[in-house]
């Protein structure tokens, strides 16, 4: 009796040690596939971003979401489950939208583009040749090599500023308002943007706009 019954249970999903695949055809595809990966996202993170920006804080977040994006997508794709890749893109990229705390857009620009290269690799299929994959990642690190170091010559940051000169916000003191911003800050200013205004304490929210790139005061070069 009990063996009759036996043979109406799903034997092929018990888990046995004749029934582990230790290593499969893919299994080289997947080492390969990851040194493509880490490599670009180093040339991407440590070279592109860290140079710029001088931020040691999303190195770390950088590298290991590519790292699980990676993961995450080879294997939803070695399971070939449709729905589940769905949902497990979808998770991905949720990342960038509920996100607890807000990131500046150049962060987040990158950001996504640590995703999207670790998903391009991770989901290429096998008619896709290495030389492709390849170039396809060189495009892209190439491309934002142009826009970092060519294109945009220059990067304009911004500092918010409690302000309690009341008395220089009005329009016609506008260039005592920068002068003054200057003498403080140590920054040569673009320009300045008022804010919320606090008439009952007598202060003000200053935004002013500098170029990072230029002076050593940025918030791209705190550690």
């Amino acid at each position: 009796m009990l063996n009759n019954l036996l043979l109406f249970l799903p034997l092929k999903k018990i888990i046995s040690p004749n029934t582990i695949t230790w290593f499969s055809e893919d299994f080289y595809g997947l080492l390969i596939r990851l040194g493509i990966n880490l490599f670009f996202l180093t040339i991407l993170i440590r070279v592109l971003y860290y140079s710029k920006t001088k931020r040691k804080d999303y190195l770390f977040t950088y590298y290991l979401i590519g790292t699980i994006t990676f993961f995450l997508c080879f294997g939803l794709m070695q399971m070939d489950i449709d729905t589940g890749m769905g949902l497990g893109l979808f998770a991905i990229f949720g990342i960038i939208r509920y996100r607890t705390d807000a990131i500046e857009i150049k962060e987040m620009t990158y950001l996504f583009m640590v995703i999207g290269v670790s998903v391009i690799n991770a989901l290429a299929s096998n008619d896709l040749s290495i030389s492709e994959v390849g170039v396809i990642n060189i495009s892209i690190i190439l491309l934002t090599f142009l826009l970092e170091n060519i294109w945009l010559m220059k990067h304009e940051t911004r500092k918010t500023i409690n302000y309690e000169r009341i008395d220089l916000i009005k329009p016609e003191n506008y260039e005592l308002l920068r002068a003054d911003l200057e003498k403080r800050t140590g920054l040569s200013i673009n320009r300045v943007e008022v804010g919320k205004i606090d008439f009952l304490n007598d202060t003000a929210m200053v935004r002013i706009f500098y170029y990072a790139d230029d002076q050593a005061f940025s918030d791209y070069h705190q550690n």
